[in-house]
């Protein structure tokens, strides 16, 4: 039964620093990676999801393009 809770909390500190990261992202981050994107504020919500289960990769990307500009896709 440990292992279980310990699981559990361990999934719900994960989706809760997705969620803070998902929050950053689309608000400051998204404009800034993805110049396309501007202005659509009706998707962005819809990003949420993907973002709170991938957020180390989402930060990773975030994170080298603004380092590295545009050439570091």
């Amino acid at each position: 039964m440990q292992s279980a809770t310990l699981l559990l909390e361990i999934s719900r500190y994960y989706l809760i620093a997705g969620a803070v990261v998902a929050a950053a992202f689309l608000v400051i981050g998204i404009d800034r990676v993805e110049p396309s994107a501007r202005g659509s504020y009706v998707f962005r919500p819809l990003l949420i999801p993907g973002i709170c289960l991938i957020w180390p990769l989402v930060l990773y990307r975030w994170f080298r393009l603004e380092k590295h500009g545009e050439g570091a896709r």
